[in-house]
């Protein structure tokens, strides 16, 4: 079953109907549903669909001459193209009189086994575009190689593409499609521990229990996410041990560059250049209090769920797993330590939620930024935090989001008006709770008499 992923999919749609030349590029990390995009597409449609290997140039060049000529020449024999060159001539040439599909699926294998062939892809692009109804898309899961070797100005194929379709994890709704039998609450949760990775959600079977799907994936060393973290930083990156060493760090708890550089042991600059990497990747990102941009105070997260899942709760554990221990370390972290780390992650949905009611015109407020705060109280000389700001000009909505058993009360909501109360230059201000376990009477009632409240339970974000 095909879900999410409706807006690509829509305009790849749309960009086939207008029977030009089309040059979508197709990129995101591994296992983010790129491939089952691509199929989705091109189902019923006439497709040649080449995945590169990690080979020679020679035999990516019989496996592409294999499915051009079972697809546009399925009577002929199988010979392989002599070049490149020859073999993207071809199917330019057919596709001038029918709409043709031709998918290069994992280019930067291909690109890599043949340093010259994006150079012949654009010759053959310039030369055939004006009068081709080629519908070619480019897809790669080395997101630095797509950007730099693909969409960069630097790149032979630069300027040519007229589409690019960056495919981040999906939202807690759109995961949540794929979790059928599941509670809002236990979707939640799954939403946490695979971080809206299409491919994990897959593995989640609505034939057994919350707790037992994580014991399968993480706590058994044959399960599908034991090794996943260290075995996507090898595919991914060289010196995977020294990212690793960087991960580790933010995990237990360093957050700003030079605390990060002295936990890894490497140079603050290698360390920063290494940071820039892993935040290409979606796995770290650089974080600043909503509303300043000060780099002093910017610190690195993990923008990951699944990874800061896996360092926080097996990393740890590996030896107890190993042993055959996953069910105990398992039961342990589902009983004692899991709902810290979903709070976590509910804020994170409820930013979505945010955005996607802002698209919907469901807010009283609309606003141009969204994002964590923490900064000092001045007046009571502490430190205060704030789950969200969502602001544009004088208009502010300031959030709070509990995922705990007890229901928000009214002490929430003071506290929460109190550390608005920092922030003179809005003066439309409102203000948005969040609850896994709902509201108080007395809540539900001061919300209903000031009218500046909205209170949002787990049952709503699904609405």
């Amino acid at each position: 079953m095909f879900v999410g992923r409706k807006t690509e999919l829509d305009s790849l749609n749309k960009s086939r109907n207008k029977e030009s030349f089309q040059f979508p590029v197709i990129y995101g990390r591994r296992r983010v549903g790129k491939t089952t995009l691509i199929n989705e597409f091109c189902r019923g449609k006439k497709t040649i669909y080449f995945v590169a290997v990690q080979s020679t140039a020679r035999e990516n060049l019989a496996i592409l001459s294999a499915q051009i000529l079972f697809v546009l020449a399925p009577d002929a024999p199988r010979n392989p193209f002599a070049s490149f060159r020859e073999a993207f001539e071809y199917v330019f040439e057919r596709a001038k009189t029918e709409r043709v599909i031709f998918a290069i699926d994992e280019y930067p294998y291909l690109a890599g086994s043949d340093s010259a062939v994006s150079s012949v892809l654009q010759a053959a692009i310039d030369k055939h575009q004006a009068e081709s109804k080629l519908f070619l898309i480019l897809c790669g899961s080395s997101m630095s190689f797509m950007e730099r070797q693909v969409l960069g100005y630097k790149s032979p194929l630069h300027g040519r593409r007229t589409a690019q379709y960056k495919l981040l994890p999906m939202d807690y709704l759109e995961s949540a499609e794929m979790l059928p039998g599941f509670t809002h609450e236990e979707k939640i949760i799954l939403y946490s521990i695979t971080g809206g990775i299409p491919e994990y959600l897959s593995r989640i079977e609505n034939t057994l229990s919350l707790q037992e799907n994580m014991q399968n994936l993480f706590f058994d060393p044959a399960g599908r996410l034991f090794e996943e973290p260290s075995n996507l930083l090898k595919q991914e990156l060289k010196f995977p041990e020294t990212y690793n060493a960087i991960i580790t760090a933010i995990a237990e708890g360093s957050s700003r560059l030079n605390e990060i550089a002295t936990k890894a042991g490497i140079e603050t600059s290698q360390c920063s250049r290494m940071l820039s990497t892993l935040t290409s990747l979606g796995l770290v990102r650089k974080e600043y209090p909503i509303i300043e941009t000060k780099s002093k105070k910017s610190i690195y997260r993990l923008d990951d769920w699944m990874f800061i899942f896996w360092y926080r709760f097996v990393l740890p554990e590996l030896s107890r797993i190993s042993a055959g221990l996953g069910e105990t370390v398992c039961g342990e972290v589902f009983a004692e330590q899991l709902d810290s780390h979903v709070g976590r992650a509910f804020e994170e949905c409820a930013k979505q939620y945010m955005w996607r009611a802002l698209k919907e015109r469901k807010l009283p407020v609309a606003f141009k930024k969204i994002g964590r705060w923490w900064g000092n109280n001045p007046k009571e000389r502490r430190e205060e935090e704030i789950d969200f700001i969502a602001f544009s000009e004088e208009k502010a909505v300031f959030g709070e989001c509990k995922w705990r058993n007890a229901q928000t009360g009214k002490d929430v909501l003071e506290n929460l008006i109190r550390k608005a109360g920092l922030f003179k230059n809005f003066t439309n201000i409102r203000y948005m709770l969040f609850s896994k376990s709902g509201f108080t009477d007395t809540m539900k009632a001061m919300a209903a008499k000031r009218g500046d409240i909205t209170l949002i339970g787990v049952k709503e974000m699904f609405n």
